[in-house]
């Protein structure tokens, strides 16, 4: 950031994040917003997003928007539709709009080296928005939720449902793992990996597939590009018809619920009606359609991130660069890219089942009762 927008920000005196200040963001054409040079001295906010086909993405950035807006600053806010070059050129377009800060989930974790580098030359701080974007040293600040705890919540759940403690199986298991280049992915496995594979050795756990990774490190090997439900809709057929035409599934642990979302559909193709005999699934996010299906029987637990304390805390972290004040972090040990440690800010998810979905969700605000059908 230059001196000059240093000094027309401290001028500003724009210390209250959520004041009544007139939101400066405008709609561009293809539902785009976008601020840019406008002839005034309003610090710009670029925010890159990686698809509007995940619902999380549409409400995480259209909520960020919102608190910029309202805090008085441009915005500009690009989705790139999971293409990794098209969110590389959305990126440029707002360091040549002269932005301030950049906030981006990435979709390719290590492929933007190169804008970070045009970035940092117009010392323009990063900040890496629940997907840390690996080998570059101009990642300046990383929030996210604690993604392995994601994972070791979606593994404690199954073994409390299962009785592992206590010694109870063999249970059928079918283990997927997200998409492969997004860095998050190998958290969110490694926390439930780390809970289930004991009872994988014990033969508790047993896989029909033979899809369960010797290692952590081999987590990619059962992971879905893009995170498409249609993709895991496809595996978990395969799996069906190849490895239980004579047995059934009793839990599957997806490590989302747009995966949740394919691996509920095969089970249904493949005759499996919600009841006891439905198995188990996991997920995360507390997307609309997942819930739902919770509620019908489909789907055992969600991990919940509440995105909106994501939103709130990145608004602060601008908020403070823009000031010049110190960033606030909690996790400085965390999160190496390959280059650096990213100093880090970590929100705690939690759990939601069909019992708590009224407390958790809908009392929250998150949902209304009438959209979930309550």
């Amino acid at each position: 950031m230059t001196s000059m927008r240093k000094a027309v920000a401290a001028a500003a005196g724009m210390t209250l994040l959520f004041g009544a200040l007139t939101a400066c963001s405008s709609e561009r054409a293809g539902e785009e917003s976008g601020g840019g040079e406008t002839g005034t001295d309003t610090p710009l906010i670029g925010i890159a997003m990686p698809t509007r086909s995940l619902e999380r993405w549409n409400n995480d950035g259209a909520h960020l928007e919102e608190l910029l807006g309202g805090a008085g600053y441009e915005t500009t806010l690009q989705y790139a539709d999971n293409k990794v070059d098209q969110q590389i050129t959305q990126l440029q377009n707002m360091i040549n709009q002269g932005a301030d800060v950049l906030v981006i989930a990435s979709i390719d974790g290590t492929a933007l080296g190169p804008v970070l580098d045009a970035a940092a030359k117009e010392e323009i701080p990063v900040i890496a928005y629940d997907r840390l974007i690996n080998d570059s040293e101009h990642v300046d600040y990383y929030a996210t939720f604690d993604n392995e705890k994601v994972g070791t919540l979606q593994g404690e759940f199954i073994a409390e449902q299962l009785g592992l403690a206590g010694g109870a199986g063999p249970f059928n298991l079918e283990p997927f793992a997200g998409s492969p280049d997004d860095n998050n992915a190998r958290f969110f496995f490694k926390g439930a990996w780390d809970v289930l594979s004991p009872y994988v050795e014990k033969g508790q756990l047993v896989v029909p597939s033979g899809k369960a990774p010797a290692t952590v490190d081999d987590w990619t090997t059962i992971g879905i590009q893009g995170w498409e439900s249609a993709k895991a809709q496809s595996e978990m057929e395969n799996r069906l018809n190849s490895f239980y035409t004579d047995k059934k599934v009793d839990v599957v642990l997806s490590p989302n619920d747009s995966l949740a979302l394919g691996i509920e559909q095969a089970l249904e193709g493949g005759g499996y009606t919600p009841g006891d005999a439905w198995p188990l699934v996991t997920g995360q996010d507390a997307d609309e359609a997942n819930v739902k299906n919770m509620l019908a029987g489909k789907q055992a637990m969600t991990v919940w991130k509440d995105t909106r304390t994501l939103g709130d805390q990145v608004a602060t972290m601008v908020q403070q660069i823009i000031d010049g004040e110190e960033v606030e972090v909690n996790d400085t040990t965390t999160y190496d890219n390959g280059v650096k440690v990213v100093p880090s800010y970590l929100l705690d998810p939690q759990v939601v089942t069909p019992d708590n979905v009224q407390s958790s969700l809908v009392d929250s605000g998150f949902y209304t009762a009438e959209k979930l059908g309550l």
